[in-house]
């Protein structure tokens, strides 16, 4: 088993090769680079400066275009270009944000806190909810109980989370007839300067909304796939012998049957991780949240394509890991199995 984890780990060098190439070659064919919103932006700046209304030509030197194009290494071909850039990531330079002007790896781990609370927040509170609600609906399958939460699940699985948050903004949030909520943001405006309290409760007033639209599409799912695996291990033969001996309900499924029904959730963790640190755009642009995943679409929109890279190295490693960590937490829960 473990030449099996080191052919997995090796792996991961040429899927990583090939996930980069073919990104970094698409930002390199896409019309509208950097240094064309470099031309635009000089292009508006004279506009507004100048008298006359219409748009001013903005015409730079052949040399001054052909150093531009060298310090982009877009006088290079794509893949003698790639390779630059992967000489410049083997040590652990990702480059310069060309809209900020701020080194990429600053740009992304100032916003990697945002994510990691909501992503965390809203993954350990859904566990801590759907496992409990599946185990119960379970247990009383067919009951008053098990129909009515199971239209609250599948109502919540049809709505999209940005969708939840935007009702719930209209609904809650200030300047509606509750006004129990902010409109959106992470925190307010001088939190440094608040009280212990004061920045606890403030921090919670910015969390509820959003952990709930986090929530919203995995809750269905990890209800449902624990009821689901439940009900079919307390159809086993096993659980049937258990009854047979006179065991109690509570110990047959809490202590046989609810162990073998968690291997599906246990190796959905790994492939949490890259969810977590990848945040999302729709959920961050209706609650004002500047996080990674709002960070990334605005780079892909202004063709910032250093941002665009840094997120995808990081994302394509995080996803890449978790798959071999779920295959590892596999074999952990599941003694019976073994990969050759």
């Amino acid at each position: 088993m473990a030449a099996y984890f080191a052919r997995r780990f090796l792996l991961l060098i040429p899927t990583f090769i090939g996930i980069t190439f073919l990104v970094f070659s698409i930002t390199q064919f896409v019309p509208g680079g950097p240094i064309d919103q470099m031309i635009l932006n000089m292009q508006a700046a004279a506009t507004e400066g100048g008298s006359g209304g219409g748009q001013s030509s903005i015409e730079i030197p052949p040399e001054s275009l052909a150093a531009l194009k060298e310090h982009f290494n877009l006088d290079k071909p794509f893949f003698v270009a790639y390779g630059y850039w992967l000489w410049d990531l083997a040590h652990l330079d990702l480059g310069t944000s060309y809209k900020l002007n701020e080194p990429v790896i600053d740009v992304i781990t100032s916003r990697f806190p945002v994510s990691i609370y909501f992503g965390l927040l809203g993954f350990f509170l859904a566990y801590l909810i759907c496992v409990p609600l599946g185990v119960l609906k379970a247990i009383r399958h067919g009951s008053k109980l098990d129909i009515a939460s199971s239209m609250i699940v599948f109502a919540g699985y049809s709505i999209p989370g940005w969708a939840l948050g935007g009702v719930l903004l209209v609904m809650l949030g200030g300047g509606s007839f509750l006004d129990w909520v902010p409109l959106g943001g992470f925190r307010s405006d001088g939190w440094e300067d608040f009280s212990f309290w004061h920045k606890i409760t403030d921090q919670l007033h910015h969390t509820i909304l959003p952990v709930m639209a986090y929530m919203v599409g995995s809750f269905a799912t990890l209800t449902i796939l624990m009821k689901n695996s439940l009900m079919e291990n307390l159809g086993q033969d096993y659980v049937r012998t258990a009854f047979a001996k006179g065991l109690s309900e509570r110990s047959v499924v809490f202590g046989h049957a609810l162990r073998n029904s968690l291997i599906p959730i246990c190796t959905g963790l790994g492939h949490a991780i890259g969810l977590i640190m990848a945040g999302s755009y729709l959920i961050e642009k209706v609650f004002n949240i500047h996080g990674i995943g709002y960070l990334g679409y605005t780079s892909i929109v202004e063709r910032d394509y250093a941002v665009v890279m840094g997120i995808l190295v990081i994302n394509t490693l995080l996803v890449l890991v978790g798959n071999i960590l779920s295959d590892i937490l596999y074999v952990l829960v599941d003694p019976r199995i073994r990969f050759s």
